[in-house]
């Protein structure tokens, strides 16, 4: 493997990238909270089909999109709320366009068939016209009548609240896109990047497996393709799945949520829906109590957490197990439940929110907020008996080393820095290391000389990180202590 030159940027133990190796310390994922629910589908046009969120932040302004849905035998809208928290979600009245008569709505779309799935984001990419600093895909057809086939187009918009088509003709083709397709501006790779469904056998994918209850043979896949203009785009690529380096079994994942990680925006963090079809899990009478839509009886959901790089074509699998599990009781059991929305909030000084759609196809559609601290997607733990990491050499640039960690009363942390040649550098071995414990999302590496590491930078170095009944975070080097 190259030289891994990480500069100041932030790094974290969401996948083995950095690790060469683990002794009684795991990487470990962690549980989001649940918390309140921020928003309820029940104004008369959207109802127990409303699906496909996004979240969207400018400024001080949060926009929750979203399909309006009450039956599938009606058209869909698409709509949009307003926060200034991520707590409080409120539908302003556009006057836009009309509901059965009524034009006091968050109606901002209803061209079918743009309104089945609609993705916005603000783009920002420096020097972007004013008039596109919002783009979005949405679901479109194109060829003949009689011989049409699914495509995504363009939208853009000023405001995020008026749109419009960015040309007449579909900008990507190859794809089915019956789900939420996902595109966003990279600053890691300098191009736009989108991600978008397909169905692909086992075959195409490197294991040649499928998990263990997973039943489909043809399934529902995930291409990723990028943009220097996000008019003209290259062909699709399939995203694999892998672990530790190694080729992971496939599931179906209805939607991806794949967006940069606004602390590390070179990661992506991907929320996805793990589709379990042919998977029922309710009883006659459940369905009964409950209400739900008679297609959504035969499947089961829950949230997983993965992550990509950016420039890969691999989602990292470090974490089957599920992200948010369905919870108690059988409105949490019907299909497409528990589908997250698409975006990652801060929501306090040290906390992030994450939001899960649940109830879907029943009259008490709604999205719950999940919180976690800073980088708390994961961490590398170690219990009371204590365990260390070792990292794959790297270079750095800063002269402080910062730590996202918390311990026990009785934990601690330590770090040491070794050379390339797994060698510890005098000043900074273990015995140097100061012990460290507490809670900080921005703590500091010391060793008896302090907490200057600047002569180092630019050299190959690694890292020794002794753990007791500690989690670390994410980790970076900066320039001064704040």
């Amino acid at each position: 493997m190259d030289m891994i030159d990480i500069g100041s940027r932030r790094e974290w133990f969401a996948d083995s990238l950095l690790i060469d190796r683990l002794r009684r310390a795991v990487l470990f994922q962690h549980a989001p909270c649940p918390r309140e629910v921020v928003f309820r589908h029940d104004a008369p046009w959207e109802g127990p089909f409303s699906l496909y969120h996004t979240l969207v932040q400018d400024g001080d302004r949060i926009l929750l999109y979203y399909r309006g849905w009450r039956l599938p035998s009606e058209p869909a809208v698409y709509c949009v709320a307003e926060s200034r928290d991520g707590i409080h979600f409120d539908r302003p009245c556009l006057r836009l366009l009309e509901w059965q008569g009524r034009r006091d709505t968050n109606i901002f779309l209803d061209q079918e068939p743009y309104t089945h799935t609609f993705a916005p984001f603000l783009d920002t990419r420096p020097g972007v016209p004013s008039d596109e600093r919002f783009k979005a895909f949405a679901r479109g057809k194109t060829g003949q009548p009689g011989q049409q086939r699914s495509a995504l187009f363009a939208f853009v918009s000023a405001d995020g609240i008026a749109w419009r088509l960015l040309g007449d003709e579909p900008v990507i083709t190859d794809g089915v896109f019956d789900s939420q397709n996902v595109g966003f501006w990279s600053e890691a790779e300098g191009k736009y990047v989108a991600y978008y469904r397909v169905f692909r056998p086992k075959a195409d994918f490197a294991s040649g497996r499928v998990g263990p209850t997973t039943q489909t043979q043809s399934l529902r896949a995930v291409l990723r393709a990028t943009s220097d203009d996000f008019r003209h785009w290259t062909p699709g690529v399939l995203m694999d799945y892998r672990t530790d380096g190694a080729p992971a079994a496939v599931e179906e994942f209805y939607i991806s949520q794949t967006r940069p990680y606004f602390r590390a925006p070179h990661i992506y963090v991907a929320l996805p829906a793990r589709f379990m079809n042919k998977r029922r899990a309710l009883t006659a009478a459940e369905v009964e109590s409950i209400g739900v839509h008679a297609s959504q009886l035969t499947s089961c959901s829950d949230a997983c957490f993965m992550t990509t790089r950016a420039g890969t074509s691999w989602y990292d699998r470090t974490f089957q197990e599920a992200f948010v599990r369905p919870a108690i009781g059988p409105g949490h059991w019907s299909g497409r439940c528990n589908y997250p929305v698409d975006g990652v909030l801060q929501t306090g000084p040290d906390e992030l929110s994450i939001y899960i759609d649940e109830h879907y196809a029943q009259a008490a559609n709604q999205i719950r907020r999940y919180s976690l601290r800073l980088d708390g997607f994961a961490s590398l733990r170690a219990d009371h008996g204590g365990g260390e990491a070792l990292t794959r050499p790297f270079i750095f640039s800063g002269r402080e080393l910062e730590l996202n960690y918390a311990t026990s009363a009785a934990g601690s942390l330590r770090v040491e820095i070794r050379d390339a040649d797994n060698r510890p550098l005098p000043g900074y071995t273990l015995r140097d290391a100061v012990d460290l414990f507490g809670n900080r999302t921005a703590g500091r590496a010391a060793w008896k000389s302090g907490t200057h590491v600047g002569s180092l930078a630019g050299r190959p170095v690694r890292l020794r990180l002794v753990l007791r009944d500690a989690d670390l975070f994410s980790f970076r080097f900066v320039d001064a202590s704040s």
